[in-house]
């Protein structure tokens, strides 16, 4: 039995203390804040795909945080200006070639950038990082995806429309209890991501409404778009990044329905994070953010194929 034995290599080890330090050398030089915030928080993530990891001592429950989002943004509502954050996140019953349920994070947040300017920025850190990257990134939007692939226009196609879709593109699976994100989140795995090309970075903007999360909303040609993207190599989803919606009444009925889906979905409502949603009331500045999987970005520096190979004891070994 060697199971004591970490699963990356010598130069994996070494190539991630490069990639920190260049990432610290990187936000140094743009004057952007290294913070650090709390793993564990009196509240869970109310995302219904997102499932959280709890903690209980003495009749009390904290929760391992999904993303130092929350707390980052009551730094942003105390002045501290630009800021960044390299953690661990824990997502209970992620596992797989892509994922393990701890995993490490870079997330930032810029002041009076809008998340295009954000994409700029993101490319410029991953092209230092992943010096491969040799083809110019790509930049879709949802629909334009969709309506090349399919003729079909995801914000305003009906259940229906998805469901025949999904049926005539994707062999086997069953619709009948799938949600509407549900549907496009297969047809965009399953069909369009695959085409993605792995020498450049490609970047999906302009979500539909449902997949909004705490991102800021537009109105469209008629319907709703969410401000928020995507960053891939190849089918690797690396990271996302948002317009933050900065209205607290707009944030505290997005978590309100989170839960609500929840319900729908027969899982626990999880309590809303009263801290975030005071320091939204102040409010947070303008800004856009993001978060990059930083073990998926040393899977694409180290050529490995899963995830387990460049974290030292992965869940399974741990």
């Amino acid at each position: 039995m060697n199971s004591w034995k970490p699963n990356t290599t010598q130069q994996t080890r070494l190539l991630r203390a490069q990639m920190l330090r260049h990432i610290r050398s990187f936000f140094d030089k743009k004057k952007v804040l290294e913070v650090e915030t709390p793993a564990l928080s009196q509240a869970a993530n109310t995302d219904p795909y997102i499932s959280s990891f709890e903690c209980q001592k003495e009749k009390q429950t904290r929760y391992l945080h999904t993303s130092p989002e929350y707390p980052m943004k009551r730094l942003l509502a105390a002045n501290s200006g630009d800021i960044y954050q390299i953690c661990k996140v824990w997502r209970y019953g992620e596992s797989g070639k892509n994922h393990n349920p701890e995993f490490t994070l870079l997330e930032w947040y810029r002041l009076e950038f809008s998340y295009h300017q954000l994409i700029k920025e993101v490319s410029e850190l991953l092209h230092q990082l992943i010096p491969a990257l040799s083809q110019q990134d790509k930049i879709y939007t949802y629909e334009d995806l969709f309506l090349e692939k399919f003729a079909l226009n995801p914000h305003i196609a009906s259940q229906q429309d998805l469901i025949d879709c999904v049926s005539a593109n994707i062999k086997g699976l069953q619709t009948k209890s799938l949600s509407r994100q549900d549907l496009l989140d297969a047809l965009l795995s399953h069909c369009i991501e695959p085409d993605f090309n792995d020498k450049c970075l490609t970047f999906v903007i302009d979500y539909p409404v449902t997949q909004s999360a705490l991102a800021s909303i537009r109105k469209e040609q008629g319907y709703t778009i969410a401000e928020r993207f995507e960053v891939y190599i190849g089918q690797q989803e690396l990271g996302n990044g948002y317009q933050e919606e900065t209205d607290y009444q707009r944030n505290k009925h997005i978590l309100y329905t989170e839960n609500q889906e929840r319900k729908k979905k027969q899982l626990d409502t999880m309590k809303l994070d009263q801290n975030f949603l005071e320091a939204m009331k102040q409010p947070i500045p303008e800004c856009a953010g993001v978060a990059i999987g930083l073990d998926r970005v040393l899977m694409c520096l180290s050529n490995e194929d899963t995830i387990q190979k460049v974290i030292n004891f992965p869940w399974d070994v741990a």
